[in-house]
């Protein structure tokens, strides 16, 4: 058996983000004067876009908004979003050491993610991280994003690589659905943004630290 190829999530997974994610909902929702979430609250909605976590902000801020007025403050948060990516945001402990790593044992790297390239790449470059990736793929790189297995098995083929020969990485229920859909193991992360307990989710692995992803790769036999 050829050296597995290793796709990751990014927000939750390679990355604590939730800091500049509350950030930029905030700052729709101080637009209409709405008060400010904790990173608490917004922990648990990440993986499904700004227009989600805008749409939580709301409902737990004094109700929702027509769908013409959501579109409006998202456009606030992206723009605040991108020009403020990396302000709270950085990799999880040993991410980039454990990713050399695996880069040097022969695993092709690539990223999964439902978040925009035009915020991916250059958040990906901020955080030191974007060398590591053959392949990155947003939720807009094809028509479908996670947890279509489309979007993940897209990644698969960029890779040049088989399902049987591929280990997901993610955090969320959103990853372990999207990769069983694809037939492909999956590690879950007890670290992320997952609104169920990560040792709920049904992975074929789960790691409490970074530092422990080889030894869950080497257990799933791959």
């Amino acid at each position: 058996m050829t050296t597995p190829a290793i796709i990751f999530d990014l927000d939750g997974t390679l990355a604590e983000t939730v800091g500049d994610l509350c950030a930029a909902t905030n700052h729709a929702l101080a637009s209409i004067g709405r008060p400010a979430l904790a990173n608490a609250e917004v922990r648990d909605f990440i993986g499904h876009g700004l227009r989600q976590l805008i749409g939580r902000g709301l409902e737990h801020t004094g109700g929702a908004l027509s769908e013409a007025q959501v579109d409006e403050l998202l456009e606030r948060a992206f723009t605040f979003y991108a020009a403020n990516l990396s302000h709270h945001s950085a990799p999880f402990a040993e991410v980039p050491e454990v990713l050399e790593g695996l880069r040097q044992a022969g695993h092709a790297l690539a990223v999964c993610t439902n978040k925009p390239m035009r915020f991916t790449t250059p958040l990906l470059a901020d955080l030191g991280l974007d060398g590591y990736f053959s392949v990155v793929m947003g939720g807009d790189s094809v028509a479908v994003r996670k947890p279509d297995p489309g979007h993940l098995l897209a990644v698969v083929e960029a890779l040049g690589e088989v399902p049987t020969n591929v280990i997901m990485v993610g955090d969320s229920q959103t990853d372990v659905s999207t990769a069983r859909a694809a037939g492909i193991p999956v590690v879950a992360v007890s670290f992320g943004y997952s609104q169920v307990p990560a040792a709920e989710l049904g992975a074929d692995a789960l790691i409490d630290h970074f530092s422990e992803l080889p030894a869950a790769i080497a257990g799933l036999g791959r």
